[in-house]
């Protein structure tokens, strides 16, 4: 079929009987070029999955912020008491936030060291 002006209308029949491309411009349907395989119906099927994330030990977030916040060195003492539970429980399950039981354990260390040295200072003045 054509409009008044002549132009034919997509998807509808030609007067040949066949049927006119997509208005999008794509390629024809049909079979890949000789030699080229067929394509998988999900992809590629090679190659692994992504491992699943590894879970941050809760007391290695607690025990470095503590060690960061110290709220009146209460919060080192804590940050050395999660620091170290959370490195046990790193190494028997496996669980990410090393690092972060580390930085909480020295800073938990830090803020010991800086009670020692006010308590030192202030026994010293008085």
């Amino acid at each position: 079929m054509t409009s008044g002006d002549g132009q034919q209308y997509y998807g509808e029949a030609q007067g040949s009987g066949g049927w006119n491309p997509a208005p999008y411009g794509g390629q024809p349907a049909g079979p890949p070029p000789q030699g080229a395989p067929y394509p998988g119906p999900y992809g590629q099927p090679y190659g692994y999955p992504y491992p699943p994330p590894q879970r941050t030990n809760g007391l290695a977030i607690a025990s470095m912020v503590l060690g960061i916040v110290w709220v009146y060195w209460i919060g080192s003492v804590l940050a050395l008491v999660f620091g170290y539970i959370a490195k046990r429980q790193i190494r028997e399950r496996g669980d990410a936030g090393g690092g972060m039981a580390t930085a909480g354990i020295v800073l938990g260390w830090v803020g010991i060291g800086f009670l020692v040295l006010g308590l030192v200072a202030a026994i010293a003045t008085a």
